[in-house]
């Protein structure tokens, strides 16, 4: 199933679903993060299944809530896709195809070249304080192997803010293999992006998304044994 998590994309939405399902033939759910404008109409138009939030969760509680329908419902793989055009569902097998073939358990649509001097620091910054080695962190193009949504359904992840590096940094924890797959993004419909609009947003989303990274960095874990022959040299001492 493919979801998108939407928030008045009137002018969009319609042509993206109808992509989605002539290129892949897959279900559409689009959760509308309580829009005012003609999203819900247009999805459903277009062919798609609609979940309409009751107040406005942001971008990662709309996708979780669609991850969590999608796992409700059984389904093996899940694809999160933007809403704004910039994702082609041409690019979908190429997406899915990893999970597909046992190569791993989270794809990431990468697409390096695309963005502003903001976000292209923000990868730095974050990358060197998550020691995630993926080269395009903030894709919201995934796909989500059935051990990853149920992951990304569960309560700890509802304390996520953002549907990236905190995503990333929680598959990472239980073991999941993530990879890059790359593709090709085109410039959005409409609107901007609300995290790399301004320095300002910038400034917020980072000292956020910092301070998650940091505190999940990896810690060499100590096991009984590490245990035992401490307490004995504490008793040798």
């Amino acid at each position: 199933m493919v979801v998108i998590p939407a928030f008045n994309e009137e002018d969009s939405i319609a042509e993206v679903v109808r992509s989605i399902i002539l290129a892949s033939g897959f279900p559409v759910l689009v959760v509308s993060d309580h829009s005012t404008d003609d999203t819900v109409a247009q999805a459903r138009s277009a062919g798609a299944e609609v979940i309409t939030l009751p107040v406005q969760l942001g971008p990662w509680g709309a996708t979780q809530t669609g991850l969590r329908y999608a796992s409700q419902r059984g389904y093996d793989v899940v694809l999160s896709m933007d809403a704004d055009g910039q994702h082609l569902a041409s690019d979908i097998a190429a997406v899915v195809r990893p999970l597909a073939e046992g190569e791993a358990d989270v794809a990431i649509g990468a697409f390096t070249e695309r963005g502003s001097a903001l976000r292209k620091f923000a990868w730095v910054l974050l990358r060197w304080t998550s020691s995630l080695r993926l080269d395009d962190i903030t894709s919201g193009f995934r796909a989500y192997g059935r051990a990853a949504v149920e992951c990304l359904a569960s309560e700890e992840a509802t304390l996520l803010a953002y549907p990236d590096v905190g995503v990333l940094l929680l598959l990472q924890s239980r073991g999941l293999r993530v990879v890059d797959v790359p593709v090709t993004m085109r410039e959005r419909h409409n609107g901007a992006s609300r995290v790399f609009s301004s320095w300002f947003t910038v400034m917020l989303y980072m000292l956020q998304t910092l301070l998650l990274g940091l505190s999940k960095r990896p810690l060499q874990k100590i096991t009984p044994q590490d245990s035992r022959q401490g307490a004995r040299r504490k008793g040798d001492s």
